[in-house]
């Protein structure tokens, strides 16, 4: 369903806290593999987007208490101290950020120091972000170039080393099953994270996309393709190195030290309501879906009086939708499908469907979950798929 509205007034969320979302879809550069919507921008954010983001979030004010912030990308770290210090004082106006439990923001090692020393983490510092998500990837020079990334593996480990001297939470990012990656190079990747003081890992098994630079090297044989055995290879590693050092696997991506899960990318894992702001940004209200337009151009042009056209759109999930969305984000869990959480009529349907996969041991059927085994982690997607309604 499409909303006709040009600038919403309405509040999305219903409750006592709200989690935001805060997207700034600018990148240095475009990486080879990735298929998210950004904008190459060597000068960094436009003064216009950050202004058009404060519109928006002023236009959605709720002054309700918020829980956690996500200030994601695209690449958060590419906004400059004037332009951080601009979206705090208007979520500041808008809602009341004094229990804000975790403040997360994406960066990149390249933004921050000792490689960036005016960097404006030092402006994050003196703020409620008491969470870094870095963008690693890998710590192997080789795969950085082959990826396109910006910093060098010394560059990664002195920025981890570095922002761990005034933020405690400290995730990064790495991607395994890349082409020509054996399991020694990523048996490497993972011995230099036991040497960081690392929080949280989220471990990505490399998707080529259509449309991405990587699919089009591969096809034109620059590249050669990544394999699914390695892949696999890594992943089973991966569980073990976590194990042996004392990572909880809390959902097939994610792994994390005692207490330190993603309180907010839990929360969307468990169809929490949350209200996300920029172009792209996505929100749930329990109800409906509503994803703002993916160009920036014209997010800036629709939160101008002078040029008004259609903001966002959004759909009104059918109870179908909400059971499908239950099973799907349930399965990438450890912890898995609530049985409460899908509606009566389709219990048994979900329960049937699922048989054959606890019959092969990849779903464990107990008394109030259908947990995915660890194999079934990391076939969740395709079990999701067929057992949709």
């Amino acid at each position: 369903m499409r909303h006709p509205a040009v600038h919403p007034r309405t509040k999305l969320i219903i409750g006592t806290q709200v989690l935001l979302y805060i997207h700034i879809p600018y990148c240095h550069h475009r990486c080879t593999y990735c298929a998210f919507y950004s904008n190459a921008s060597r000068s960094g954010v436009p003064d216009t987007y950050v202004d058009a983001l404060c519109h928006e979030i002023g236009m959605r004010a709720s002054h309700q208490p918020v829980e956690t912030v996500y200030l994601g990308g695209g690449t958060p770290s590419l906004l400059s101290s004037q332009q951080f210090d601009k979206v705090m004082q208007a979520l500041a106006e808008a809602f009341v950020l004094d229990g804000l439990q975790e403040f997360t923001l994406e960066c990149n090692p390249e933004d921050l120091p000792p490689h960036q020393p005016a960097s404006t983490l030092f402006s994050f510092l003196s703020s409620p972000v008491n969470r870094l998500s870095i963008g690693i990837q890998s710590f192997r020079d080789d795969d950085l170039r082959l990826l396109n990334r910006s910093h060098t593996g010394r560059q990664a480990i002195a920025a981890v080393e570095h922002a761990a001297a005034g933020i405690a939470n400290i995730s990064v990012d790495l991607i395994y099953g890349l082409p020509g990656q054996s399991l020694s190079n990523w048996q490497e990747n993972l011995r230099i994270v036991e040497s960081l003081p690392v929080t949280h890992l989220s471990c990505y098994s490399l998707a080529v996309e259509e449309g991405t630079i990587l699919r089009r090297q591969i096809t034109r044989g620059i590249v050669p393709p990544a394999g699914d055995d390695e892949a696999l290879s890594h992943y089973h590693y991966l569980l073990e190195w976590a194990e042996q050092h004392h990572f909880h696997q809390y959902e097939v991506s994610n792994f994390c030290r005692t207490g330190y899960p993603s309180r907010h990318n839990s929360a969307y894992w468990h169809r929490t309501p949350y209200m996300g702001f920029g172009a792209g940004a996505h929100s749930f209200d329990g109800v409906r879906r509503r994803w703002n337009i993916c160009d920036a151009a014209r997010y800036i042009e629709s939160l101008s009086a002078a040029s008004p056209c259609v903001l966002f759109q959004e759909e009104t999930l059918s109870a179908e939708d909400a059971c499908n969305e239950v099973v799907m984000l349930g399965l990438r869990t450890v912890a898995g499908i609530c049985k409460g959480d899908i509606p009566p009529p389709f219990l048994p349907i979900i329960q049937k469907k699922l048989r054959p996969f606890i019959l092969n041991r990849l779903v464990i059927d107990s008394a109030t979950h259908f947990r995915p085994t660890p194999d079934g982690l990391l076939h969740a997607d395709g079990i999701a798929a067929d057992i949709m309604l």
